[in-house]
């Protein structure tokens, strides 16, 4: 299949999506609480947004195109490519749910077409990898994209708030360096694809689970991390990286992570302004101390991790 091929099936999701969010629209603006303009504004800019990451991602992202194929990546850089997924799809359902309720759509209705877009739109992503020479369609990866999803519907039907926030944060590593081209040439490329200095974190909102007249902060959570430590390769370290230059045999090994955290749309503002950054800085967990355990060093501590 030839990348021309390929922009064209990101052209037919682009214009089916459109398709699509055109006749959700039709059928929602008879609700008595949506709002028209709110909802075709809506539906104008996630189409536009839809379908031009699509077309960009098959225009930077893939080039040569092959017959779809499944690829089974599960046991991969220590399991760190799963939890993104994951992540990924609870926090785009958030802004999903977000941009449902603005418009005034039913609430159990936002909750489930809202919490349902990370799921979508990255299995989406996983359908033209199944095209690509050098993946596949990947059930590991579906499957973590369900779970983000389903871990924020759930908690937004019984709860009517997220209670367990997946959260990300990157420090940097030393192992970029010695295959750059995998794990990032520059700074940039290698907080997206140095899974060594990636941590995933589950937050925890303490307040919720006290009484309700407990004076414990709203905003100070409790996270557990898992990261990894060692890896030059998904399945094993190579010996040499692409330019035929030596690596040193490192130790692959996982390191579990305990800390305080904050729940940043917990912290009181009346600016709208505010609580919409605030909403979207809680995709990272904040920079504060915390214990690290790892089968090599044992327990460390850390004054300020992230």
């Amino acid at each position: 299949m030839t990348q021309s091929i390929f922009l064209k099936l990101y052209l037919f999701l682009g214009i089916t999506w459109m398709l699509s969010s055109s006749c959700l629209a039709q059928a929602l603006d008879s609700l008595p609480k949506v709002n028209p303009k709110r909802m075709n504004a809506l539906i104008g800019f996630s189409s536009v947004a839809y379908g031009g990451s699509m077309i960009g991602l098959g225009t930077i992202w893939y080039d040569n195109l092959s017959s779809f194929r499944f690829f089974n990546d599960n046991d991969g850089w220590g399991y760190m490519d799963k939890l993104g997924h994951v992540t990924s799809a609870q926090h785009i359902g958030r802004a999903g749910i977000a941009a449902l309720r603005w418009t005034g759509l039913e609430e159990k209705k936002a909750v489930w077409i809202g919490g349902s877009t990370g799921l979508v739109y990255l299995t989406s992503v996983e359908v033209f990898d199944g095209f690509s020479p050098d993946w596949g369609f990947s059930w590991g990866d579906f499957a973590s994209n369900t779970i983000g999803s389903a871990l924020l519907i759930f908690q937004e039907l019984q709860w009517s708030e997220q209670r367990i926030l997946t959260k990300w944060s990157y420090g940097g590593s030393t192992y970029a360096q010695y295959r750059p081209e995998l794990l990032g040439a520059n700074g940039t490329e290698r907080w997206l694809k140095d899974y060594n200095g990636q941590t995933y974190w589950l937050s925890f909102d303490i307040r919720s689970s006290l009484l309700k007249n407990s004076n414990f902060p709203a905003w100070l959570n409790f996270a557990v991390g898992y990261g990894i430590e060692g890896y030059t390769g998904a399945n094993r370290n190579p010996e040499t990286n692409d330019q035929g230059e030596a690596i040193p045999d490192f130790k692959r090994y996982a390191q579990v992570y305990f800390a305080p955290d904050i729940n940043f749309e917990k912290i009181p503002t009346d600016s709208r302004f505010l609580q919409t950054l605030l909403g979207i800085l809680n995709f990272l967990k904040a920079p504060l101390p915390a214990v690290e355990y790892n089968e090599v060093d044992g327990m460390k501590f850390h004054w300020i991790f992230f």
